[in-house]
């Protein structure tokens, strides 16, 4: 039994198999509208999710199986002072796989230590989500038709952004890969990030407060909001929320195949006016994230695809 909590457990080989699958699926929804008829996915979602939430239980239904779990922690038997492995042991009696979210750190691989069937990490607060960075890995490799050599930007909230963590995490195992890290000193990338997974890799990095004197450098910008749950502080997260905000003036420094992608919610990080420029990907990308995670799905509970 396989669980799925950090980037890092899939490795280069099984990432290709997945985004392989899931660019088969996007291209041939039909053939894969029954493969996994009489299986169930539980969703136990114990903070806020619309896109991850939703693109688990869309990804299980287009694969013909069905949904079950819960939107809230204040919607199961947690309220009631339930723990994680008695929640996972109870719903693994009911469920093939199940997607978790938790605001703790580690709680999905605590998950992972009592499941009975295998655990998805749908993001356990500022450490990791990894089927986001297979959402973003896929629309790389759509967008762009590679995943190696080249220059990518990651701008905003680096310090508690899972999404920024888990993504360059799965691109250092990558050739040609150089970062350029956009952030205020107070939101840059955590020390573990760079000495752990960018340095050992031996890959070029950058950690810069500008977007405007580095837009033409890069192949790829990933745009992340300074998120205000993360804060302690209301007044630290006023200062620092709009630090970045991408617009059309920003976009003419950019080379004509940069693409943006960004995990979303946005809040004004990036104007509406970006949205209808070809190198807007981050709408695309939640489209893709239902197949990535259709293929994930498959490969974790043993489906015949």
């Amino acid at each position: 039994m396989r669980h799925l909590i950090d980037p890092m457990d899939l490795s280069v080989e099984e990432l290709d198999d997945i985004l392989t699958l899931a660019e088969k699926m996007y291209e041939n929804p039909e053939k894969y509208m029954d493969v996994a008829r009489g299986k169930k996915i539980a969703t136990l979602f114990y903070e806020p999710s619309t896109r991850t939430r939703l693109s688990f239980e869309s990804a299980m239904l287009d694969l013909g199986g069905n949904v079950i779990g819960f939107s809230s922690a204040n919607d199961s038997s947690v309220s009631k002072g339930e723990s994680v492995e008695d929640t996972v042991r109870t719903v693994g009696c009911f469920a093939d796989v199940i997607a978790m979210r938790h605001p703790n750190e580690g709680a999905p691989k605590l998950a992972s230590m009592y499941s009975p069937v295998p655990i998805i990490n749908a993001g356990d607060g500022g450490h990791n989500h990894p089927t986001q960075t297979l959402t973003d890995l896929l629309t790389i490799r759509k967008e762009k038709g590679r995943l190696g050599n080249m220059t990518v930007g990651l701008c905003g909230d680096l310090k508690f952004g899972r999404t920024v963590h888990s993504l360059i995490k799965a691109m250092s195992r990558y050739e040609g890969i150089s970062f350029v890290l956009i952030s205020p000193e107070e939101l840059k990338v955590p020390e573990y990030i760079i000495s752990d997974v960018i340095k050992p890799a031996g890959l070029k990095y950058e950690e810069v407060t500008s977007l405007e004197d580095n837009m033409g450098k890069l192949d790829m910008l990933y745009m992340t909001r300074v998120q205000r749950e993360r804060f302690f502080n209301e007044a630290d997260y006023v200062r620092l929320k709009d630090s970045y905000i991408l617009d059309d003036k920003k976009m003419k420094l950019a080379k004509e195949d940069m693409i943006i992608l960004h995990p979303l919610p946005r809040v004004n990080e990036i104007s509406p006016a970006v949205d209808d420029d070809p190198r807007a990907c981050y709408f695309r990308q939640v489209k893709y994230g239902k197949f990535a995670r259709m293929a994930l799905i498959s490969r974790l509970i043993g489906l015949d695809v």
